[in-house]
């Protein structure tokens, strides 16, 4: 059975990499829709001829409202406003949605929440197969070391992400935190400054680099009395997203109306 894709966000730099990788997909999956903001100049232009190579016949599109019956699972790498009113319409029709949104606040993690509540949703900060292993290497990590060892998280992008920390380091966060049975709220540090004073052995600190074309570099550091472990994952292409995006979209057009992440695609979770 063939799934056809719809992708939100379609010129964005992740909505460029998952046309490319809907095209060379070993699995049976098509691109039905192409959605792009109002207003983009892009709209009406064919998504195979914007890629350099033949046409494909489907145009990009700023309708999403009908693009949506047109798809079996629509995949969205939005800002956070525009993922809240995707996620609306997909509620309104029942479609399947894979969201790599991040960034959202508390407001929008609510609304998209409320939306989301009846369909089947795949959401995770990130995709790629190796930040997945890396989520259970670490819970592993924290799990032996995380009564004895200071726990840093570092975390490098592109010049042009928005938010910060990433989305990917404040899940691997909550997976260090989950496993030393800490609250993350309570014991995050997201920056240092002057006179900080000596350090809390609960906190989990997060440092951040935005510079040049960083696709996303993230190590977590347990540093101990006398040794120093790190868990290190760099991603020099957004195929790697892209790639877990659609297997993801795959996977999820066969589950019940719920919430599931990557893990869950991967089969990573303990039962």
């Amino acid at each position: 059975m063939t799934t056809k894709l719809g992708i939100a966000g379609a010129s964005g730099r992740m909505g460029r990499m998952l046309l490319e990788a809907i095209a060379a997909s070993e699995y049976n999956v098509v691109l039905s829709a192409a959605i792009l903001r109002p207003g983009s100049a892009l709209c009406g232009v064919d998504t195979g001829t914007l890629l350099g190579g033949t046409p494909s016949g489907v145009l990009f599109t700023e309708d999403i409202k009908v693009a949506v019956n047109e798809v079996d699972v629509l995949v969205d790498f939005t800002p956070p406003s525009a993922a809240v009113l995707n996620a609306q319409y997909c509620a309104a029709t029942g479609t399947p949605l894979v969201s790599g949104t991040t960034g959202f606040s508390a407001t929008q993690v609510k609304q998209f929440h409320e939306a989301t509540r009846a369909i089947a949703l795949c959401q995770a900060s990130n995709f790629s197969t190796g930040v997945n292993l890396a989520y259970r290497l670490l819970a592993q990590a924290a799990a032996i070391l995380g009564s004895e060892a200071d726990i840093e998280i570092s975390e490098a992008h592109h010049r042009h992400k928005v938010d910060a920390p990433s989305g990917t380091a404040i899940a691997m966060g909550e997976v260090v935190a989950a496993a030393t049975g800490r609250n993350l709220a309570d014991v995050a540090v997201y920056g240092r400054e002057g006179l900080t004073g000596k350090r809390d052995r609960e906190t989990i600190g997060f440092s951040t680099v935005r510079a040049g074309d960083i696709v996303g570099d993230h190590t977590v550091t347990f540093a101990a009395q006398g040794e120093r472990l790190e868990i290190t994952h760099k991603a020099s292409s957004r195929m790697a997203f892209a790639r877990g995006a659609i297997r993801a979209a795959v996977w999820l057009i066969n589950q019940k109306p719920g919430v599931y992440d990557m893990q869950d695609v991967l089969g990573l979770k303990e039962n």
